[in-house]
């Protein structure tokens, strides 16, 4: 059969008039494939990508116009020409016209010979395989879904049906996108899509051409990836220990067509409906759980952090709210601030002092709190106070914050004896320990050394508005502050004191008296003393706080502070910003539970880690990241008064040790927010994966002003897992964008 001439006409192909509606006939060129299993069509259309079938899919072949179409369709003089292909399942006839009686008798001749001798054929034939893009059995599942979504049943989709359409085959779509779709396959101008137009929206939508091709390199299995296939895929492109069951269990999951999962067969639609799932995309998903050991101590953590949580713009004249508390604990937020001021009727209020912004009551940001703080994550809330209140009100708050948290606040050490550290976030679920002033150190109370007076000053210690007027402050702290007993007893493993230097620390305080350190100062001893301070933060804790010069809810970079070994790095929550999606990547690990555990190498009291010196350790696994930025799909408009559809340019960041730091650029690809592509390589050297990040931004580009912002995704490099992942895309606000995405290719090596 090799010389066959039959089987040489249809691996040869040839042009074929497809016929529609007495008006639609299109030139189709038709041939079958090498692995003489599948036919292939390709349109003279630039927009619409080939189509292939697989041989087996053909039900009979019929001489004339016998179809339905070809009777109405074609004229009766072409009978001789006519023929049709008629397929198994619920799939539309292929109805054809050749340009003589010869050539139609040669097609009918050689493609009913195909089904009988195929098998002999393929055996006898070196199968090459080549790129299958098998539409077949996914079209009967895209057809019941079709006929749900066509609620009048009149075989035709209106804009509105063609929404709940994309609904139903989980295509979640920007309105703009989908009346541009609508536009596109609506060749008719009828105002509403049948027949081919629909099969066009199908293809239009799920044309992922770098996914095809991915695709056609593993489906060596009639066309389809078997679960064999799944796992050669699985362990060569996406470095994953991957098992036969543990692809079965994905073609069980991820099949949409019920004919390919009885065959154990992954279809084109099944493979994008993986990719696209949480357990595939560019977050290892063992990290999305909480992993880490959380029996450390408390100060071994790095912790999700909010300032001035209760403001929800600027810091002058913005409007204060206990909104500010729900979002920010809701984000994962471990720790937030209370500004205590004195209130009418005896009630404190909370709100930033000597500005204009608005008052809450103290007791409604506590209910709010208590409401809130356990939804998104079980570990403890610290809260913050500065306290400014009288000795009366600062009593009211220790009575409010009793009675609404009750048993939930810690106001005793956990053990019998004096503690020596701190607590596990562990043993301290579900409470919230408070921050503030003390009036004697915790080991008194075990000494029985309790001061009788009910009050005695300490220097009040707030944070300082302006950098320029340091002399002023020195003077204003040195103020004394009355604070009453009720509320001193209530601060126990975090009591506020003031910091003079690491050898003052390491010599007069506990390991509970904590110091909050301005930005600034911050940042220079972070700079000029690494490892001090990193040693400085094993034995305690640390909070640093914005300047007060960013009256406008700004940011600063928390990661050198973080590298410092500060746990408490508190930023603006309500500010959507590049730190603040820093700080959403750093904490997206671990369950989102606000708490991630510091590398060993920070939590050793002789540390020799320097981030800024990098002398040899076993913080030094110098890796090289390979990012291969391929395509993004369903971008959003910036700007919704502009009509122009986005130009996007995709920006490579990573965060971490100042050896780390680097960012790379795409160009920007020229009016397609739809499915841009890229495919452009990058390469960085990272050398202290531990705390790294990489994020990915994607912005507008604009040659006359700065770039705007589309979306971003960052994540701990750790948790980067590799091959060719989806990356979500969050808004300004660290919200998901639910249809936008990014696919990249990622490769970790190790540095020889």
């Amino acid at each position: 059969m090799e010389g066959d001439p039959d089987l040489q006409f249809l691996l040869k192909g040839g042009d074929l008039l497809k016929v529609l509606s007495p008006s639609w006939k299109k030139t189709r060129f038709l041939r079958l494939q090498d692995d003489c299993k599948t036919m292939w069509r390709e349109s003279k259309k630039t927009f619409k990508s080939c189509q292939t079938f697989p041989v087996a899919d053909i039900q009979e072949v019929r001489m004339g116009r016998q179809s339905e179409g070809l009777k109405k369709n074609a004229e009766e003089q072409a009978e001789c020409r006519c023929f049709s292909i008629v397929f198994k399942g619920r799939r539309k006839n292929l109805d054809l016209i050749a340009s003589s009686e010869e050539e139609s008798k040669q097609w009918i001749k050689s493609l009913q010979k195909l089904p009988s001798s195929t098998t002999h054929w393929g055996s006898r034939r070196q199968s090459r395989h080549t790129h299958t893009h098998t539409h077949t059995h996914t079209r009967i599942w895209i057809f019941s879904c079709l006929r749900k979504a066509d609620k009048n049943k009149d075989d035709k989709l209106s804009p509105s049906e063609v929404k709940s359409f994309l609904r139903l085959i989980n295509i979640e779509m920007d309105d703009d996108y989908a009346d541009m779709l609508f536009k596109k396959c609506d060749k008719s101008n009828s105002g509403y899509l049948d027949g081919e137009e629909i099969a066009h929206l199908y293809d239009l939508l799920t044309n992922r051409e770098e996914i095809d091709v991915i695709y056609g390199e593993y489906a060596k299995t009639t066309g389809f990836m078997s679960a064999d296939n799944l796992v050669g895929f699985l362990m060569k492109e996406q470095r994953e220990k991957a098992t036969l069951a543990d692809a079965q269990k994905i073609i069980e999951k991820y099949e949409p067509d019920e004919q390919a999962k009885e065959k154990k067969l992954l279809s084109k639609d099944g493979f994008l409906m993986y990719l696209h799932n949480v357990e595939a995309m560019i977050l290892n998903p063992e990290h999305s759980e909480v992993y880490q050991d959380m029996q450390q101590p408390l100060n071994h953590y790095f912790i999700s952090s909010s300032h001035n949580t209760y403001l929800t713009e600027d810091q002058l004249k913005g409007p204060s709210s206990t909104e500010g508390y729900v979002r920010a604990l809701l984000k994962g937020c471990r720790c937030v601030e209370l500004d205590c001021w004195d209130g009418s009727d005896n009630e404190p209020v909370i709100y930033h002092g000597y500005t204009l912004t608005s008052k809450i009551l103290f007791k409604d940001a506590i209910k709010a709190i208590k409401e809130n703080a356990f939804k998104t994550s079980d570990y403890p809330v610290i809260l913050s106070l500065e306290n400014h209140c009288s000795l009366e009100q600062q009593v009211v708050m220790a009575q409010h914050m009793s009675s609404i948290l009750g048993s939930a606040l810690v106001t005793s050490p956990l053990g019998d004896n004096m503690p020596t550290n701190f607590p596990s976030p562990e043993e301290l679920k579900g409470k919230f320990l408070i921050k503030g002033k003390r009036l004697q150190k915790l080991e008194a109370t075990f000494a029985n050394k309790a001061a009788d007076a009910d009050s005695v000053d300490v220097t009040e210690e707030e944070e300082s508005n302006d950098e320029s007027a340091e002399e002023e402050q020195k003077e204003k702290r040195k103020k004394k502050l009355k604070l009453a007993k009720e509320l001193s007893d209530m601060v126990i493993y975090c009591k506020s004191v003031h910091f003079h230097s690491f050898k003052d620390a390491r010599k007069t305080l506990s390991f509970y008296e904590m110091s909050s350190f301005k930005e600034g100062r911050a940042v220079k001893l972070a700079d000029e003393s690494a490892n001090d301070y990193i040693r400085h933060n094993v034995e305690k804790l640390s909070r640093v706080y914005p300047a007060g010069s960013r009256t406008n809810s700004s940011n600063y970079d928390p990661v050198p502070l973080w590298n410092a070994g500060c746990q408490i790095v508190a930023l603006n929550f309500q500010t959507g910003c590049k730190e603040m999606d820093v700080n959403q990547g750093r904490f997206v690990v671990n369950g989102n539970c606000g708490y991630v555990l510091k590398p060993s190498y920070m939590r050793d009291r002789s540390t020799e880690f320097d981030p800024i010196t990098l002398t040899r350790g076993e913080w030094l696994k110098h890796k090289i990241l390979h990012i291969m930025i391929i395509s993004a799909q369903q971008l959003p408009k910036v700007n919704k008064k502009k009509s122009s559809i986005v130009d996007p340019l995709v920006r490579v960041q990573i965060f971490g040790v100042p050896a780390d730091v680097a960012e790379k650029e795409t160009s920007p690809v020229d009016n397609n927010g739809f499915n841009p592509a890229w495919n452009e390589n990058f390469q960085f050297d990272v050398y202290v994966p531990d705390l790294a990040l990489v994020r990915f931004v994607i912005e507008d580009y604009d040659s006359t002003s700065d770039n705007e912002f589309v979306g971003q995704y960052t994540l701990p490099f750790n948790s980067l897992k590799m091959g060719y992942r989806h990356v979500p895309l969050l808004n300004k606000n660290g919200d998901l964008l639910p249809s936008a995405g990014l696919f990249i290719h990622a490769m970790v090596l190790d540095e020889e």
